[in-house]
């Protein structure tokens, strides 16, 4: 089997997971600068075989879309066009950022360390993955 990629996309850094092979773990993998990702996305597909991209969807608490699905729209094109084969996936991703902070404080991390947005974005993308396993 091929792994699973998530995305948790956001204007500034975009975080990623990723599973093993059989899809059975999700894994943080990093964070990129959200103008790379393309660059860091085909090059990983590259080496890695990926069945399924998945990309958060961010909603409001009445169900409509949020103000930064307009940014992501556009990108969703993009991915398209550079992976015809590969299906991609929304998912809901409220409050994915609270239960990474939560996640982080419950891990013992230290307030310095949980002031790192790019690792709470990681975090949020690894969250989205497994939320998506779950459903399955």
């Amino acid at each position: 089997m091929a792994r699973i990629v998530a995305l948790d996309y956001g204007v500034k850094r975009t975080g990623i997971a990723v599973t093993d092979e059989l899809q059975i773990i999700a894994s943080g993998l990093t964070t990129v600068k959200t103008p790379e990702l393309m660059s860091f996305l085909i090059q990983y597909i590259a080496k890695e075989e990926v069945s399924l991209i998945l990309v958060g969807e961010p909603k409001q608490m009445d169900n409509t879309a949020s103000e930064s699905e307009v940014f992501i729209i556009p990108f969703l094109k993009k991915l398209e066009i550079q992976f015809p084969n590969i299906p991609v996936i929304r998912v809901d991703e409220r409050f994915t950022s609270k239960m990474a902070f939560q996640t982080m404080i419950d891990s013992g991390l230290k307030k310095e360390q949980r002031k790192n947005k790019a690792l709470i974005d990681e975090i949020s993308a690894t969250l989205i993955l497994q939320s998506y396993l779950y459903s399955k």
